[in-house]
């Protein structure tokens, strides 16, 4: 009969304790000290002994197996298809997979042991120093965090590298956009602005890093400078948005915990369903992955209402885009970025040399120039003109042609002969005597 290491361990304890309390040592009251027992559980453990020996000190419940013992094929099942299908991933994200797709019924808490225990899964590591956490924001959409995470996101594709922009909201911890872009760049950030305006509205406030697209930092580790605002900041500063700069990762810890969730599901959903190309990873992220992280990490906010601003009209594609001031040259040019764009003749006015315009490269690549409110011309991204449509009012469209009279479509009275007047005689002119002229010399 073979027993566990714990129960020979405590049953040559009893053993010895007993032992000394026959031989009168110690009392039976110092044995019921030791051992952590009533003196009438110590006397059933001498009778046992006496009776027995050494082997009936042993616990007979260890021999039982448990009620609630896991099955040993079950447990085969899981690890195999830990190794098999879903190394590298953490415990919380092969269990969904593994109770929706493979019927694992067992409980979380003893699925993360077995695969510790058998050395598939590392232990985690003891935390850091105390810190307090900051309590989120009251209302959906008081507080937006963006932030880019370089990655190799495509294990498949080991070579490649993709920064991965994400926008969560603080008081649901709600994903509001997530796709990767070839890097973090100002083009990226605004197609997630525009995305998440479009879809929800404006928020409050906005929380980002001090990435060169965010602020402008004169010194390295020192303040932001407000005053020189960078493309983000001028399109926030525009729709009325506050622009909130982190100072330490400790301060964006939502979103450091938000990338390093996503790193750990990510990589090895996209590696399972074999996507080797960044738009279809970015398909897998709208269709399958954020549905499936808003549903198990989302939550209510502490305030329903909700924070979000509608647009009302206001158009996002002349506020989130690349924004310059440029002056045009003699020749009616005016240079962008190294892309000339040729201003056609305006009506009203000569020529536009020397006039101070607002040149925008926009999300789709085409360019504007602008005087004001007025459109000069629109372009292609390589300079190229592009045709301005006016539409005319619908008034106009409908009404008829304006005669040249205004009333020639009212009857007219036919107009009376002049009546004859009296005649008035004419005027003579009275002629002077002219003076005399005195004789030529």
């Amino acid at each position: 009969m073979v027993f566990a290491a714990a129960a020979v361990e405590r049953a040559m304890k009893i053993q010895q304790v007993l032992m000394r309390a026959l031989s009168g040592a110690i009392t039976w009251l110092q044995a019921a000290d030791i051992l952590g027992l009533e003196p009438r559980s110590v006397r059933r453990w001498r009778a046992r002994f006496e009776a027995g020996g050494a082997v009936a000190l042993y616990d007979r419940r260890r021999l039982c197996p448990s009620r609630r013992q896991a099955p040993a094929l079950e447990v085969q099942r899981i690890l195999r298809l830990y190794r098999e299908r879903f190394a590298g991933w953490n415990v919380r994200h092969f269990y969904r997979f593994a109770r929706r797709d493979h019927a694992v019924t067992l409980s979380y808490s003893f699925v993360k042991l077995a695969l510790q225990e058998a050395g598939l899964v590392r232990k985690g590591r003891a935390r850091g120093r105390h810190r307090r956490r900051r309590e989120p924001r009251a209302c959906f959409g008081e507080l937006l965090h963006l932030d880019g995470s370089p990655h190799a996101w495509l294990r498949l594709c080991p070579d490649e590298r993709q920064s991965l922009i994400t926008v969560v909201d603080d008081a649901t911890k709600r994903l509001l956009y997530a796709q990767l872009w070839p890097a973090e760049t100002t083009a990226a950030v605004f197609t997630a602005l525009s995305t998440v305006f479009t879809a929800w509205g404006l928020p409050i406030a906005l929380y980002t890093d001090r990435a060169g697209w965010a602020f402008h930092t004169p010194k390295a580790g020192g303040p932001v400078d407000r005053t020189h605002l960078t493309q983000v900041g001028r399109a926030l500063a525009a729709l009325g948005i506050e622009h909130i700069g982190a100072y330490s990762p400790q301060a964006r810890g939502r979103s450091e915990r938000l990338n390093r969730t996503v790193q750990g599901r990510l990589v090895n959903e996209l590696a399972l369903a074999g996507i080797t190309t960044r738009a279809a990873a970015n398909a897998y992220l709208t269709e399958r992955f954020l549905p499936d992280y808003n549903d198990e990490f989302a939550h209510l906010p502490a305030d329903p209402t909700s924070a979000f601003v509608p647009l009302h009209g206001v158009d996002l594609d002349r506020v989130l885009c690349h924004e310059e001031e440029r002056s045009v040259g003699q020749d009616n040019v005016v240079v962008l970025e190294q892309v000339p764009l040729q201003l056609a003749k305006q009506p009203g006015r000569r020529s536009c040399a020397g006039l101070r315009v607002i040149v925008r490269r926009h999300l789709s690549g085409q360019h504007s120039v602008w005087h004001g409110p007025r459109c000069l011309g629109r372009y292609d991204g390589q300079g190229r003109p592009l045709p301005l449509s006016f539409p005319a009012a619908p008034s106009m469209s409908r009404r008829p042609p304006r005669p040249k009279n205004a009333r020639a479509h009212l009857p007219q009275e036919p107009r009376s002969a002049a009546r004859p007047g009296p005649t008035i005689p004419r005027h003579r002119r009275r002629t002077r005597p002219r003076l005399p002229i005195g004789p030529r010399e």
